[in-house]
């Protein structure tokens, strides 16, 4: 094998030229011959009897040609790579240059690599930093969310007001026919909740118990193709309607949500927690506006198979979503009315964002000289087990070694870009403009 060129080519390619000469295609024709004799017929010899000079006379010197090419290529394109030292991103595209001949082929192989990348300013920078503020409101918003999940759902014998909760069979129909989708049993709907298509819900306030109700609804403009702007009926029986048992907020619900004795400890504890999210939430804010501000500086020729591996990957992960919310990734599609063709197209614009963030990422950690030690890898590990509730062991199951120093040398990054930066006031909001 011999390399007689490489050539940089746009969007990080790279076009290699390379030539296996006659010892190495004829070794590679040897090969072919002994897979494929068999399907050779010649007179006087059984299948896969007659040698190879003989099938040559018969079928012609160039036989084992195509197969040959086959067999020889991989070595040949692997050695090249090795020689040239290129982190090949995919498969290359490949195409003969000339004819192959008894003494060997040359071949040109177009193949994307890891792009050279060119760190702009990363140290020194600076990015608004919001202030964190925690009011009595916010404290008792989330007592709010605490009364909530503790509160029961009772039937009662009356008539269903907005807030009670009516466990319902629906079924819905088009021009007389059931319509796919528009069929549940035992249902629990909360009435004004608005998680139902506009006007199902206000029709059922005033229902009991053992009522069987029609419902007139129009679905909206925007809803699924087969049944946006379309009059329906919904059949709707009545089986139970429940109203919630709200808990007094009162020292003794502070003793049976938490471990304090009193509400002015819970507030407190509230308070703690809100101010210790809000800053997470603001150190987070201000280390992705300063990574942002790398990412744009980079210089880079991306090519497009990263922006598409990225992206495949974001509606890999758009499926799960999908998945974890109880439908299929096709129900997904219908009700949306979209295709995976233009998710594909859509994620593009962030992929090359989420592209050059990574390249810049790995930029610092090679120009740093950025290191993973085995006390690094363990503390997160620990910092993991602790934050998910899991052991550590288990943890390690999930991330391997690899993943784990990838994970711990991105932080190292992010953090030597933070720790150099510093933190403005944030630009006050304009006012919205009067109509």
């Amino acid at each position: 094998m011999n390399v007689k060129s490489c050539e940089k080519q746009e969007k990080s390619q790279v076009l290699l030229t390379i030539e296996v000469g006659p010892d190495e295609f004829d070794a590679a024709i040897e090969k072919a011959y002994k897979k494929n004799r068999r399907k050779y017929r010649v007179d006087g010899f059984r299948p896969g009897k007659a040698t190879r000079k003989m099938i040559e006379a018969v079928y012609g010197r160039e036989v084992f040609y195509d197969e040959a090419i086959n067999e020889a290529f991989p070595d040949a394109y692997e050695a090249a790579v090795k020689e040239q030292e290129l982190k090949v991103l995919d498969m290359p595209s490949v195409e003969l240059d000339g004819v192959p001949s008894s003494a060997g082929f040359t071949f040109k192989a177009t193949v994307p690599v890891y792009p050279e990348v060119t760190l702009g300013q990363y140290k020194g920078l600076s990015a608004p930093k919001m202030p964190v503020d925690v009011s009595d409101a916010d404290v008792e918003e989330r007592v709010q969310r605490l009364s909530d999940r503790n509160t029961r759902l009772v039937s009662v014998e009356r008539e269903a007001r907005n807030g009670d909760t009516v466990v319902i069979d629906f079924e819905g129909f088009l021009n007389g026919a059931p319509f796919e989708g528009g069929k549940g049993d035992n249902y629990s709907l909360e009435l004004g909740s608005e998680s139902f298509v506009p006007g199902f819900e206000e029709q059922l306030v005033g229902a009991k118990a053992g009522d069987c109700r029609e419902l007139n609804i129009t679905f909206p403009e925007n809803y699924a193709p087969e049944l946006a702007g379309k009059d329906v009926v919904f059949k709707v029986t009545v089986h139970e309607v429940k109203e919630k048992d709200v808990p007094e907020i009162d020292d003794e619900f502070a003793k049976d949500v938490s471990e304090f004795d009193t509400m002015d400890e819970l507030r407190a504890d509230l308070r703690r927690q809100i101010s210790e999210e809000r800053q997470a939430a603001a150190e987070r804010e201000f280390e992705d506006e300063l990574m942002n501000q790398v990412a744009d500086g980079i210089t880079a020729d991306i090519p497009d198979v990263l922006i598409e591996r990225q992206a495949k990957q974001f509606v890999e992960n758009l499926k799960r979503q999908v998945y974890q919310q109880g439908f299929t990734y096709e129900q997904y599609l219908k009700m949306t009315g979209g295709s995976e063709e233009k998710l594909l197209e859509d994620a593009r614009e962030p992929a090359l964002r989420q592209v050059r963030m990574d390249l810049a990422v790995t930029a610092i950690i090679e120009q740093e000289h950025l290191e993973a030690t085995d006390e690094d890898r363990e503390a997160e590990y620990e910092k993991l087990a602790e934050q998910s509730g899991m052991d550590k062991t288990s943890i390690k199951k999930y991330f391997n070694k690899e993943q784990m120093t990838n994970q711990v040398l991105t932080q190292k990054a992010i953090a030597l870009v933070k720790d150099s930066a510093t933190a403005t006031e944030p630009t006050p909001a304009e006012p919205a403009p009067e109509s």
